[in-house]
């Protein structure tokens, strides 16, 4: 049986089908908004596991080109491998659902959101996140949900919710909001340095439309959903519960303290070794063990929380507030572009600059159409940065992190006509105890301005926690890897000194308050305020010059109508100017203009010939000519490239010349003014030598030569006149 249900969100009416599409599916949903549609499926193995302390969740959402009339385009003619948006969109579902699990269940689960049509307005990764919950809501698979997630964009001063592609372009502000309905649980986005009220009124926009999408998901629940299977917690106790827990609670009390995180993560080992060796004859089976594992991390969650709820003291003695020593430098690595290292407490970041050219964007292939990006963050998190042995590569997490970086640094870069580089940065995560991806964005943003980017401002960013209890909470900026494990928020904000470029919120718990929520932005703003001020002492301003090792890039605009002239018949006349002058040439359908070459000489000389090419020859200027064919009668001289006029033979010096030949020949260079155009086109010249004190050119001479009717012919009289000389 087919159930349909709807609700208006936005512009458009979201619709949630199921029965008709993936039955064997423990849940599928089909959803539509607009003209875009997602199919969502969610499955789980048949048997569980016992005993395990996660939640075995993948998420794979995937988008078909069909969905967009498209072929995939290059050699293989499929879907391959999950392209980045991709990934980020699955963690984008994965992050407010995760925590609704139970670790209980003890199964794997598997949520297949497939976006199947695009219809270029809509996207579809808010769709394929409310299809997600909606088909694990109404599965058998246990989930305290539903979430619902739209999009809200702040354009022109109104908070639009499920803007369209268009919107988003025009938007200050941007964000993907998830939440259940009792509150929010997951923000991520970007703005132009938007104000942290206009960040809580967007978040505030969002509640209304998730707690209706909540509410048809659960109506379908209620309509079609299937009984809940059961959890399968440990069926047994840990022996000597009570002993244990009091024993290491003293022990883990002073190990967890220890300021430094390796001798910290070495002196809770010693402490957990100590109690497991006093009762190992406790632990007779690997289900006591686990038990006792389980315990030794609800100690450490609980003595770190009562700590800071009780104390105001941190793990590593710092106040709520407190950030920890910053040190900057630039100029880190002789031959690169431009590099910084950005060290935070116990994580260090070095970000290195590349500068390139149009050649090197980044061109995608995907359902929103071919589209090309100027600028890149990728960012490496080595397992050598945690003291740890692993495979070297890129994850979900380092996609997902180094997005953040990106969108938080981007609209601070100049715009492609005021620097037409294409630039890339690589953050290399040397240490990491905490926020890797905000020193990201503050190594990423000194290592630009070391290169020589205009960036608008330099731009900061600070991770923040959050404790609480039924009573009372606490703030922690600047969080430790330990805090962001232990804690019931991860909460990024990247900004400038005039607001918020960037925002990544996680929440662990139902929801936060606003009043939360208020308090945690202008937190991280003082912190953010107090980082720039530090990274400012390094470097406050992009230097002024680009380094020598980067390419030379010159930029110009001519009329799109002479770009034929400049291309040449089948690319003849671009790739002549590029192998004479050592440099590549890129036209733009608009008329953009960029040269880039290996020198400035190069490229200057290139780009002059270019514009010299499509310029319009103008009446009473002055230009350096070339001879190219001498005439009894005068000399043509090319004046631009491609562009000859004569100057005639009573205009090449104040005095009478009776050879051309005496005063010029073929290959020199010679200074000439544009007299006139005459109505054919034709260019009269005048050497500089003939003109007078005014600027005019002496009256032609009469004589027995006339000048040709095109310019590169003796006229039809001279040939008559020869004839009956000869």
């Amino acid at each position: 049986m087919i159930n349909k249900l709807e609700c208006n969100i936005g512009n458009e009416t979201l619709v949630f089908e199921t029965g008709r599409m993936a039955k064997q599916a423990n849940g599928a949903v089909f959803a539509t908004y607009g003209g875009s549609a997602v199919i969502a499926t969610a499955c789980c193995s048949a048997t569980p596991t016992e005993g395990l302390d996660f939640v075995p969740l993948t998420v794979e959402y995937s988008e078909k080109y069909y969905a967009a009339g498209k072929i995939p385009g290059g050699f293989i003619k499929r879907e391959t491998k999950p392209k980045d948006r991709e990934i980020l969109v699955s963690r984008i579902i994965d992050r407010p659902m995760r925590p609704l699990f139970h670790k209980e269940f003890g199964r794997e689960i598997q949520i297949v959101p497939t976006c199947i049509s695009a219809d270029q307005i809509n996207p579809p990764d808010v769709i394929a996140a409310n299809a997600a919950s909606a088909a694990v809501h109404i599965s058998d698979i246990p989930f305290e949900g539903p979430i619902g997630c739209v999009r809200v964009a702040l354009v022109d001063g109104t908070y639009i919710v499920n803007p369209t592609y268009e919107q988003i372009e025009r938007a200050k502000l941007e964000i993907v909001v998830a939440g259940t309905a009792v509150g929010i649980t997951m923000v991520e986005g970007g703005s132009h340095e938007a104000s942290e009220e206009e960040m809580i009124q967007a978040i505030e926009t969002a509640k209304e439309p998730i707690s209706r999408i909540c509410a048809t998901i659960e109506e379908l629940r209620r309509l079609v959903g299937k009984e809940k299977l059961a959890l399968a917690p440990l069926s047994v106790e840990l022996n000597n519960k009570e002993e244990i827990r009091a024993y290491a609670h003293e022990l883990l009390s002073k190990a967890l303290f220890t300021k430094v995180k390796q001798e910290r993560a070495k002196a809770v080992a010693q402490a957990i070794a100590a109690v497991k060796e006093k009762f190992e004859a406790s632990l007779t089976d690997e289900i006591q063990q686990k038990l006792f594992s389980n315990l030794m991390d609800e100690l450490q969650y609980e003595i770190l929380r009562s700590s800071i709820l009780d104390k105001g003291l941190r793990v590593d003695g710092r106040g709520l507030e407190d950030i920890r020593p910053i040190t900057c430098e630039i100029g880190v690595l002789p031959r690169t572009h431009g590099s910084a290292l950005f060290t935070r407490g116990e994580t260090q970041v070095l970000a290195v600059t590349t500068l390139g050219t149009v050649f090197d964007e980044q061109i995608f292939d995907d359902i929103e159409g071919d589209r090309r990006e100027r600028f890149m963050l990728h960012y490496n998190f080595p397992p050598f940065s945690v003291g740890e042995v692993g495979r070297l590569g890129t994850g979900r997490r380092e996609i997902g992190h180094g997005d953040l970086a990106r969108r938080s640094i981007e609209p601070m870069l100049p715009p492609k006509e005021k620097f037409p580089y294409t630039i890339r940065v690589v953050a290399e995560v040397l240490e990491s105890n905490g926020s890797s991806s905000m020193a990201t964005v503050c190594s990423s943003s000194m290592s630009l301005m070391h290169a020589g980017v205009p960036v608008s401002r330099p731009v900061a960013g600070i991770a923040m926690g959050l404790i609480t209890d039924e009573t009372r909470y606490a703030v922690l900026s600047d969080i430790l890897g330990d805090e962001d494990h232990l804690g019931d928020m991860d909460f990024k904000v990247a900004g400038t000194k005039e607001g918020i470029t960037g925002f990544q919120m996680d929440i662990k718990i139902s929801s936060v308050s606003t009043e939360i929520l208020r308090k945690a932005l202008d937190q991280a703003k003082r912190g953010r305020l107090h980082i720039l001020s530090v990274m400012e002492k390094t470097i406050s301003a992009p230097q002024s010059e680009i380094s020598p090792f980067a390419p030379q890039v010159l930029s110009a605009r001519i009329d799109p109508e002479k770009i034929g002239l400049v291309i040449g018949p089948a690319g003849k006349n671009i790739k002549a100017l590029s192998e004479k002058y050592d440099v590549q040439i890129n036209v733009e359908e608009d008329g953009a203009l960029t040269v880039y070459g290996k020198d400035r000489k190069s490229t200057f000389d290139a780009r002059d010939a270019i514009l010299g090419m499509v310029e319009e020859p103008e009446v009473g200027k002055i230009y350096t000519g070339t001879v190219k064919r001498i005439m009894d009668f005068g000399a043509f001289v090319e004046i631009l490239p491609g562009r000859e006029g004569l100057c005639h033979i009573s205009r090449l010096a104040k005095g009478r010349v009776e050879k051309v030949t005496d005063v010029l020949k073929e290959g020199d260079s010679i200074q000439v003014k544009l007299m006139e155009i005459d109505h054919l086109g034709r260019l009269n010249l005048a050497a500089i030598d003939s003109l007078d004190a005014n600027g005019e050119a002496p009256q032609r001479q009469a004589r027995s030569e006339g000048r040709s009717s095109d310019h590169g012919r003796e006229s039809r009289p001279l040939r008559k006149d020869a004839r009956r000389e000869r």
